[in-house]
């Protein structure tokens, strides 16, 4: 484990993948990440966290307005220095996911959004997860849903992702660590996004993806609407979880 709190970072690349705020093109997929956050962060309260993957780092600073401490982890150098500099009061350290540098029974609340899907030991993560967390303690998951991010395919359309997971699947995975499921839901449109869906030919995210794949300017229209989204305007639902757009589980270790 390495703090990286002192190493000067660069402001980060867009990749494609990695979600950035403030930016008006990224704003939909900022807002849908940001959502899960909002809506599981009251497990945090009062709780010392571990952040596994914490990505650009603005999903660790949320989490510290309620947490006791947060620990933002991250395995690549410049992302994690990127995120001790623009959030200087986060304890950013630079560590493996597969060998989580914390003792066991350390941590109160483990929180892994949009990131098990990256990753290629997904078993051997959880194993840690529960290793570290204090019993009683919670893993907090959100993933793309594979049904419907990637339909009809065994191997995700997403370079980045080495294997997306349905419902049923991350539940087996969760249980496989020795986690009891608390919550398993999912994420959809509510009433805001399903009008823009309406707008735009049916899909407000196959408009965007239009957009990025023809290298074509952003219509004015979809770009005002793409940056007025808010994380409010996703819901979280155990209805249907077939049919939502990404996995959200909470997880304790007993």
């Amino acid at each position: 484990m390495s703090d990286v709190s002192a190493v000067p970072a660069p402001s980060l690349p867009l990749t494609g993948e990695r979600t950035i705020p403030g930016i008006s093109h990224e704003n939909y997929w900022f807002r849908r990440h940001e959502a899960a956050y909002l809506d599981l962060v009251h497990h945090c309260a009062g709780a010392v966290v571990l952040e596994a993957g914490c990505g650009e780092g603005y999903g660790a600073a949320l989490i510290a307005r309620h947490a006791a401490r947060v620990i933002a982890l991250d395995y690549d150098p410049a992302t994690a220095a990127h995120a001790a500099r623009a959030y200087p009061g986060l304890a950013v350290v630079r560590g493996n996911l597969a060998a989580l540098p914390l003792a066991a029974a350390s941590v109160d609340v483990v929180a892994n959004f949009q990131v098990i899907e990256h990753l290629w030991d997904q078993e051997g993560f959880l194993a840690e997860c529960a290793r570290v967390l204090r019993p009683g303690g919670r893993l907090l998951v959100t993933t793309p849903n594979r049904i419907t991010f990637s339909p009809g395919r065994d191997t995700p359309l997403n370079p980045f992702h080495t294997r997306e997971l349905a419902a049923g699947e991350l539940a087996d995975l969760l249980v496989g660590a020795g986690l009891e499921v608390e919550l398993l839901a999912g994420l959809r449109h509510g009433p805001a996004l399903r009008a823009l869906d309406a707008r735009f030919g049916g899909s407000v995210i196959d408009a965007q993806v239009a957009v990025v794949v023809d290298d074509n300017p952003w219509p004015e229209d979809l770009l005002a609407a793409v940056a007025g989204v808010r994380g409010e305007d996703f819901e979280i639902t155990t209805d249907d979880l077939a049919a939502s757009l990404d996995l959200v589980a909470v997880a304790v270790r007993r």
